[in-house]
C-alpha cells in the first residue's frame, strides 16, 4: 500500500532514522543498560524543558498523565480552562475522577486570557487549574507566560499545563514559568510514534501529591520521582520509544533548539501565507494562532473563501498527503494542516504544491 504522508495535527510523520532507532535490540528495563539509556536522555530533556527538575517518561498517551495530574493534585476544586475540544474534555475527565471542577469556558478559537484566569482564581475556590497551551482542535495558542505569571499571585494553586502540540516547537521554560506540571505526548512536535509522554513536576507539586491518599499507582507522581532518581520508571516502559527519544534529542542538539523554534515559525508562516493568499481566513483569533499547525476558516466564521473540504481532503490524499478536515463541531467548517516535527521549508513547499493542485481541481 502506498504511503500517505501525515500533515494532520498528530500523529505526524516519523522519519526513517527515527524508526531505525525505534527498532534497536531490546534490553531489560531494570538492568544497567536501561538505566544508562534513561541517564542519557535526561540532560537533553532538562535542556528542552529548561528545568533542573527530573523529567519523567510515561508509557501512555498524554491523557494518562493529564488524568494522573488531576488525581495527584486536585484536593479541593479544579478550574479547567477551556477553549477547544481537548481542553473542554479536561472538565469531563476531572469530574470522572470524582473531583469538583468548574469550567473557564471561552469560544473555540479564542485564547484563555490571564485576566480571566485571575478573576476566577481570585474567588479562592480552587487549588488547581488545567490549561492546554496549544489547542489543536481550533489552532489557538493561549499566552502561557502571561497566565503562568499569575502563579506568583496564587502560589497555593497548582498549575497543570498540557504542551502536547507545542513542546519542541516553541520555547517553554518550566523553571522560569514557575508552573507545577508540564507534559507532552511525543507523537506531535517531537515526531515520534504515539505511546510515550514526557513530563516534569515542581517540588511543590511533588509535596502536594504525597498527601493525596487516592492517587493510584501507574500515574503516581511520587513514584515517578523516586524511580527517576535511579534512572528508572515505576512500571515497564516502552524501551523502543526511549531509544527513539534518545536519537531524537541528538537531532535537536545538532540542529539547536533556537534553530528548531525558528524553523517551526518559518514553516508555519508559509502555510499561513498559502491560506490567506488563496482568499481564506484563519479560524483562531488574530494574534493567538498556533505555530505548529494552521486551522483554516471555511465558514465557521464570517468572511473568506469556502470550499468543499471533504473533496479537497480527498484530492490531497490521492496525491499522497493526509490533512485534517476539521475536528468535532468544526468538521467541514475548518480544515487543519500541520507543520510540526521534522518539516522544513522544502517539505512544506512540496506540500503547498499539492494543496495548490487540489484547489485547482475543485
Amino acid at each position: 500500500m502506498a504511503h500517505v504522508k501525515l500533515h494532520i495535527p498528530g500523529p505526524v510523520e516519523v522519519s526513517a532514522r527515527t524508526f531505525h532507532a525505534f527498532c534497536r535490540p531490546m534490553i531489560g528495563h531494570r538492568g544497567q543498560g536501561f538505566k544508562d539509556l534513561y541517564a542519557q536522555v535526561q540532560p537533553g530533556l532538562q535542556s528542552l524543558l529548561s528545568t533542573r527538575q527530573l523529567v519523567y517518561l510515561s508509557t501512555s498517551s498524554a491523557w494518562g498523565v493529564m488524568e494522573g495530574a488531576v488525581r495527584n493534585l486536585v484536593h479541593r476544586r479544579v478550574l479547567n480552562c477551556m477553549c477547544g475540544a481537548f481542553s473542554d474534555k479536561w472538565l469531563d475527565v476531572s469530574r470522572r475522577c470524582g473531583k469538583e471542577a468548574d469550567p473557564l469556558q471561552v469560544a473555540w478559537g479564542s485564547p484563555i486570557r490571564p485576566e480571566q484566569v485571575d478573576a476566577a482564581l481570585a474567588t479562592g475556590r480552587y487549588d488547581a487549574l488545567t490549561l492546554i497551551h496549544n489547542e489543536t482542535s481550533c489552532g489557538v495558542m493561549s499566552p502561557l507566560a502571561e497566565i503562568a505569571a499569575l502563579k506568583a499571585k496564587y502560589p497555593d494553586v497548582t498549575f497543570i499545563v498540557d504542551a502536547v502540540s507545542s513542546m519542541t516547537a516553541v520555547p517553554i521554560g518550566f523553571d522560569a514559568l514557575g508552573i507545577d506540571v508540564l507534559l507532552a505526548g511525543t507523537q506531535k512536535a517531537f515526531a515520534l510514534p504515539p505511546g510515550l509522554t514526557v513530563f516534569t513536576a515542581s517540588p511543590a507539586a511533588l509535596a502536594k501529591a504525597a498527601k493525596a491518599g487516592d492517587r493510584g499507582y501507574y500515574f503516581d507522581l511520587v513514584e515517578f520521582e523516586k524511580n527517576a532518581r535511579e534512572n528508572m520508571t515505576p512500571s515497564t516502559p516502552s524501551i523502543s520509544h526511549v531509544y527513539a527519544l534518545a536519537d531524537k534529542l541528538e537531532e535537536f542538539k545538532a540542529e539547536g533548539l533556537e534553530a528548531r523554534y525558528a524553523r517551526h515559525a518559518r514553516t508555519n508562516d508559509m502555510l499561513r501565507a498559502w491560506a490567506t493568499g488563496h482568499g481564506f481566513t484563519l479560524f483562531p483569533e488574530p494574534g493567538y494562532e498556533s505555530r505548529t499547525l494552521v486551522c483554516v476558516n471555511n465558514g465557521a466564521r464570517p468572511g473568506g473563501r469556502t470550499i468543499d473540504v471533504a473533496r479537497f481532503q480527498k484530492l490531497v490524499k490521492d496525491a499522497g498527503v493526509l490533512i485534517d478536515g476539521g475536528y468535532g463541531k468544526l468538521k467541514g467548517l475548518t480544515f487543519r494542516v500541520s507543520n510540526m516535527g521534522d518539516e522544513t521549508e522544502g517539505t512544506i513547499g512540496a506540500l503547498i504544491g499539492i494543496l495548490d493542485a487540489a484547489l485547482a481541481r475543485l
